[in-house]
């Protein structure tokens, strides 16, 4: 598995343990990394994603109430919300990600982790906040 996908699924097992054990970031994170050795830029470009998608949670989570239509932001499923989070922070907030892989990736985690319609849901999410933001990366959120 490449080192940036592992990464991703260290984010996103992260992310979930901050909601389901109302945990704090630093919390959860010190908790994940104690438990597996994983290497330093594995952790860094973990911890990245994580600490990026929970600053701007309240940004994120208005893009996916937005596009996520006849959705409450509440119901949806745990894993989809959190792997919608890492990916419209990818997109939005990390130029050097290209939209694709962050979609790409993004999809293959909600297949992975999530129940049978999870990748077609995130992968229509994400692919209208790519139109949205355009070559420019540039959003009203």
């Amino acid at each position: 598995m490449r080192k940036r996908t592992l990464a991703r699924e260290c984010a996103l097992k992260i992310l979930y343990q901050i909601e389901i054990g109302k945990h704090s970031v630093d919390e959860a994170i010190e908790d994940f990394w104690s438990k597996g050795h994983f290497t330093d830029d594995i952790k860094d470009f973990a911890n990245s994603l994580v600490r990026g998608a929970r600053k701007d949670l309240d940004k994120i989570d208005a893009a996916i109430t937005k596009y996520a239509e006849n959705w409450e932001i509440k119901r949806i499923a745990v894993i989809d919300k959190n792997v919608l989070r890492l990916g419209i922070f990818q997109l939005i907030y990390m130029a050097g990600i290209p939209p694709k892989v962050a979609i790409n990736e993004s999809i293959e985690l909600a297949k992975k982790y999530g129940d049978l319609d999870s990748g077609k849901f995130v992968n229509g999410i994400l692919d209208r906040v790519f139109k949205e933001l355009g070559p420019e990366k540039t959003m009203i959120l």
